[in-house]
């Protein structure tokens, strides 16, 4: 057994080191002020990566909309306001368009051989543009709305027995039983929802990643400490999770390469990249690590985006009666009284859009964006930020700035019926899916998914809460992590529209 005080003869002179190193850096530095932290560890101390955004928002209001951070060795700046977002994203795109290597995110993403977490660069560009054409292009997205409207329509049945037979739904199970079902037929072919113990592996593996995602290791920020997580069992459960997704994932790859396998009218996700691979049409020679790491985007990245933001749709209008019932009128009403609504006919609803737009401003599946990481040294804001800093951009402050939104924490889609701010990427005060080169390239595919499933919701069922239950006792409490998921599930009773 090594002895203590052997571990801190040796880590000590590399503590001083580093200290006088990050004094240094600290004292030259042109950062904006921020949070002053301890030597070493920085800020990382006063961060709880579970309230991240809550905590950065915070801080925002005593330092200004942009302050830095020290993360262990490493500069961090936030970004507040949309026009620093603005200055961030879009002047200066170029140079806040890198990815910083963070433990987690790199294993699971076989190193960064996808689009989310790979560095800004010629790689970057052509596994972008392959995903963009082949697999998140309009057509593609369109192609696949049988398999969206099948499986709503599914849904809708689900639920019309439980208003049958006036059972308690529960809104969050049916809804991530549901998203879970359209990304996987589109992206495998296939459901995993059928069996209970299949169902249940498969969620659980997807949790698990997403948990690593956020989980902070030591070793991201200060390297030579790198021993603590291990001592923590950070590796081990990484690996673990990694090695358990490999296999599904090859699994998946090994029944699409079955010459026996039954084909289906509409191709997969999964054959695409496939063919793709055969063809050798791009500069990159994919692999299956390549076509693994993809698939880790689409089922990690777009499975319970859509069924938190729908849940928290739910919430905001049950909550809000008056606007549960002029969206509910204007659906039924320009809908035709058609007992299901396809893609063509929510186009119409222009209410129900801003009704959208409002959920995404207030309820954004991801508080604050991907972290960045700026490629070489640029001013902002008067700033000089050194190449190498970490960049969060703090959506959910920028939702709620006071200086942009009237009553920014009251869900009102009127605000968004007389302005002409959208969501995708080109008006800053509203960035669910972010900005710049950046910005998700898989927002036709979950605004395609979000816009059927709660405009079928609101024209086939009128909502009630269970007996006792008012619209006050409806919690808003969130799980910790990088998305808003709420901590209870939403119990409603469905009545079937007469």
């Amino acid at each position: 057994m090594v002895s203590p005080h052997l571990i801190l003869y040796i880590t000590l002179p590399m503590l001083l080191l580093f200290f006088y190193q990050y004094r240094r850096a600290f004292k030259n530095s042109t950062l904006p002020p921020g949070p002053r932290g301890l030597p070493i560890i920085g800020n990382l101390h006063q961060l709880n990566s579970s309230s991240l955004y809550l905590q950065l928002w915070q801080l925002s209001k005593k330092y200004g909309p942009l302050f830095s951070l020290q993360l262990g060795l490493r500069p961090a700046i936030v970004v507040s306001s949309h026009k620093l977002a603005r200055e961030a994203l879009k002047d200066n795109d170029l140079e806040f368009s890198g990815r910083p290597k963070l433990l987690g995110q790199q294993k699971l993403s076989y190193n960064g051989l996808e689009m989310i977490f790979s560095p800004y660069g010629e790689f970057w560009r052509q596994i972008r543009k392959i995903c963009v054409v082949h697999v998140l292009s309009s057509r593609r997205v369109s192609r696949f709305s049988s398999i969206r409207n099948f499986e709503v329509k599914q849904m809708i049945k689900r639920i019309s027995l439980h208003a049958s037979s006036s059972k308690v739904t529960n809104l969050n199970e049916v809804l991530m039983s549901l998203t879970s079902t359209i990304i996987c037929r589109i992206a495998f072919g296939r459901s995993y929802e059928d069996e209970e113990t299949e169902r249940s592996k498969f969620h659980g593996m997807l949790n698990e990643c997403q948990a690593m995602w956020g989980t902070l290791f030591i070793s991201d920020y200060i390297p030579f400490l790198g021993w603590i997580d291990k001592l923590r069992g950070l590796h081990a459960r990484l690996e673990r999770n990694f090695k358990e997704l490999d296999e599904f994932y090859q699994e998946v790859i090994d029944e699409h390469m079955n010459p026996n396998r039954k084909t289906t009218k509409n191709e997969d996700i999964t054959d695409v990249l496939l063919q793709l691979k055969m063809q050798r049409l791009y500069s990159i020679d994919l692999t299956n690590d390549h076509i693994k790491a993809v698939l880790m985007d689409m089922l990690v990245a777009a499975t319970d985006t859509t069924s938190t933001t729908t849940v928290w749709a739910m919430v905001a209008l049950l909550k809000n009666p008056r606007v549960m019932k002029k969206v509910q009128e204007e659906i039924r009403t320009l809908g035709g009284k058609k007992d299901f609504l396809d893609e063509d006919d929510i186009q119409k609803f222009p209410y129900f859009k801003a009704v959208i737009k409002e959920t995404l401003r207030l309820y954004l599946p991801a508080p604050l964006l991907v972290q960045r990481e700026t490629n070489e040294a640029c001013i902002i804001d008067g700033y000089e930020i050194p190449a190498k800093t970490i960049v969060y951009v703090n959506a959910w402050a920028i939702h709620r700035d006071p200086k942009v939104w009237k009553d920014p924490d009251e869900f009102l889609p009127e605000r968004f019926l007389d302005n002409t701010i959208d969501f995708r990427g080109q008006d800053f005060e509203l960035i669910p899916f972010g900005a710049g080169r950046r910005i998700c390239p898989g927002m036709p595919m979950a605004i395609a998914s979000l816009d059927l499933i709660l405009a079928n919701l609101l024209n086939s069922f009128n909502w009630e809460l269970p007996a006792g239950m008012t619209k006050e006792d409806i919690d808003t409490e969130m799980l910790p992590g990088l998305s808003q998921h709420k901590k209870n599930p939403l119990y409603v009773l469905a009545k079937c529209r007469i």
